[in-house]
This record gives C-alpha cells, structure tokens and sequence, in this order.
C-alpha cells in the first residue's frame, strides 16, 4: 500500500472523529435518534469509499485502528462495527424517499471545499470534505411510510438492534415488522435474537385469510394480517388423541390456561368469554371462545375444531359474524373476525373457501404438548409438575406472612 494512501486513511479517520465528537454533544439530548444518524453518515462514507475501490483491501481495519489512536478508549467503532454500519446505510438508502440534496444542507455543519452534488447523491472523499451530514437519516427517513409503521418506531430502536435484524431478516417488511415489535415490546437484543431463531415472522401473517378482500380499510387488513399466525403452539395443552374428537375438551383446556393461551396468541387479546351466548330470532347460538383486540379494536371469535378443516366450518363462523357485528360490536369497533383453529388444514382449501364470503375469516392450525416432537418435549417441563411447585411455593410464603 503507498505512503500517499495511509495519509488518505489518516485523513478519513479525522473526518470520522470530528462527525463523532460532535455527535457525542448531541446524543446528550437526542441519544439513540442521533447515534443513528451519526451510523448511517459513518455507514454511507464508508460505502462510497470502500465500495468504489477507491480505498482498497483492508482499509477499514486500518481506519478503525487510526481511530482508537486518535479517541483512545473508543468503543462501538472497530472493523466489525464500521462494516455493521454500511451494512445500516446501505438496506435502508435504497427505501428511504431521497429529496434533492442542496448546498445550504451541510452549512451548518461546516464548509467544504469542491462538493460533488447532485439531485440523488452526495458523494463524500477524503479530499474534498471536512464534515459528514449527521441529518441524513433523519431527512431520508421523514418522507418514508409503509401503513402501520412510523418513523418513531424506526428511531427508538437501537443499533444493536438493527444490526441483528438486518442480518437475520432479508425482507423489507419482515425488518420493519421486527422494528416494530422491539419498539412496542421494549425487547431487549437476546429477546430479539430468541424471535428471529424462532423465525416469528416468517410465522406471523401466513394464516390464510380473506382480509384484504373483507375490512374496508387496507391499513386495518395490513394489521390484521400481522396478527395472526398460520399455526399455534400450545404446549401447555396435553390431550390424547381420541377417535371422535371432542372440542369441548379442547375449548376446557385453553379456558383453563386462557393466560398461556393469550400469550400464544398474543398479548393485544383480551379474553370476554367461552360458549359466549348470541340470540338471533329467539334462538341461542354460542362461540367457543370471544376474544377482543385492542389493536384491531374489533371482536374476534375463535371456533375450536379438534379434526380436520372443513369448508362448512365457515358458514357457521360467517353466521357468528354476522350476529356479533349486528348485536353486540359497539358503533366505533372495527368488522368483527373470525378465526377456525383446527389440527389439520389444506392451504388449498382454505383459500378456495374463504375467497367468496364477505366476513374476514382465517384459519389457522394447532399443535398441543404430545404432538411435539419428543426433543422439544424433553425440554419443556410437565405442567403439572410446574404448578404443583408453584403450589408448594405459594404455600410456603403464605406460611412465613
């Protein structure tokens, strides 16, 4: 590598320490939100630089090296951090609404001599500029929506974070649908990387459904959609297979466990009731289980079939749909859903029979404890065994007060 080269890395690594201390007096106040936009600048110099050939093998290593010389005891910007940021700017640039960039943008943060500008760039060398432009991010990101996510979402996660889901997820809404749920659950990083092994959003929206064609606002059919799973995990349900199936073995078992349930479903249900009673000319008509969704801000009714999906089902559950919109949803909640949860179902099938009714339906299928696979059985404990000594534990400090 040239002499004239190592000066080039040392000038980079002073661009990039004077964009940090200055980062550092606005993190005081902004925090996360400014940090961003201190990795998405660093992300896109180091992109336009080292992608272009210009810098060469190894130079961020080199940079990353001059920077702990010229900050000792920085942390956050060694050769695999720098990398994460590229990484940062180059999945979202492409996405982000990019407005013409004007000369005025970088005033305040100093002057340039020789800016290359042009209305969908602004290419930054070691040569040419003394600053780096901290509201990149923030100006990119202001312009860009995609129904049910927000640019508040988008700061408040961290960088650790993003990190994780850029290079977990690959797809656009699959990055923005676990964005979303770190800034709503307030996961931390190991929650995050538990999530994205379980692939939870490759199993969050596959439930196949009518929604798009029945809710009349494509926002609510968008949340709908993410709401629900295609199958359920309902470890704490133990039943035997029987030759007739009994769903009111089944219906007994979730409402005795409605907790674990809800937390497999997901904690924006609430639970209004079992057998839930509706009257229509006189007659009772009962739904096994009646949720409400405080997102969706509309009833949901489950109906448990212990077998296999069939297309009758649905006239049933379209019935209670009907009944509960007509009867019991109040003048501001949104259409009710319906939901079949069942052990066994064909896509297919499912998408040729709810394509033509007007009520949003889904189905979605199960597996209880014993029909896991026996090493992921051997890793649960029994229940049984879980409340006996929650029991005993109870007992005890119920003793000592």
């Amino acid at each position: 590598m040239s002499e004239n080269k190592i000066s080039d890395f040392g000038g980079a690594a002073t661009i990039l320490k004077d964009a940090i201390v200055r980062s550092r007096y606005q993190a005081a106040k902004l925090v996360n939100k400014e940090l961003l936009g201190l990795y998405y600048a660093v992300g896109r110099y180091v992109s336009d630089n080292s992608r272009c050939g210009y810098w060469g093998k190894g130079a961020i290593k080199q940079i990353s090296d001059n920077l702990q010389r010229e900050l000792p005891g920085l942390r956050g910007f060694g050769e695999v951090s720098l990398k994460k940021m590229r990484l940062f700017y180059e999945a979202w640039q492409p996405i982000f609404t990019n407005r013409p960039l004007a000369m005025d943008d970088l005033a305040e943060h100093g002057k340039t001599a020789n800016r290359h500008l042009t209305n969908d760039d602004l290419h930054i060398d070691v040569n040419t500029a003394t600053v780096l432009d901290l509201r990149l991010l923030e100006r990119h990101i202001i312009d860009f929506a995609v129904s049910g996510y927000s640019s508040g979402m988008f700061f408040s996660v961290g960088f650790s974070h993003h990190s994780e889901i850029l290079a977990k997820e690959k797809s656009l809404e699959g990055r923005l649908f676990y964005i979303a749920r770190c800034a709503a659950g307030f996961w931390t990083v190991d929650s995050l990387k538990s999530y994205l092994r379980g692939k939870l959003y490759a199993k969050t929206g596959g439930m196949p459904n009518n929604f798009l064609q029945t809710l009349p606002e494509p926002a609510q059919a968008s949340r709908a959609i993410r709401a629900f799973r295609e199958e359920y995990f309902l470890d704490f349900i133990n039943i035997e297979d029987e030759i007739d199936p009994d769903e009111r073995v089944f219906e007994r078992n979730i409402v005795t466990n409605i907790k674990q349930f809800i937390l497999s479903f997901g904690n924006k249900f609430c639970f209004i009731g079992n057998q839930y009673r509706v009257i229509v000319d006189k007659k009772e008509f009962f739904i096994d289980l009646l949720f409400f969704n405080r997102e969706l801000h509309c009833l949901v009714a489950v109906e448990l079939k212990r077998g296999e999906f069939k297309p009758a089902h649905l006239g049933q559950l379209n019935f209670y749909l009907s009944a509960l919109d007509e009867y019991v949803r109040q003048p501001d909640e949104a259409p009710s859903i319906g939901i079949i949860l069942c052990k066994e179902a064909s896509r297919n099938i499912v998408e040729f029979a709810v394509r033509d009714y007007t009520k949003p339906m889904g189905v979605a299928t199960y597996r209880t404890r014993n029909e896991m696979p026996e090493t992921w059985q051997k890793a649960l404990p029994d229940f049984d065994d879980m409340r006996k000594l929650l029991e005993a534990a109870s007992d005890e400090n119920g003793a000592d007060e």
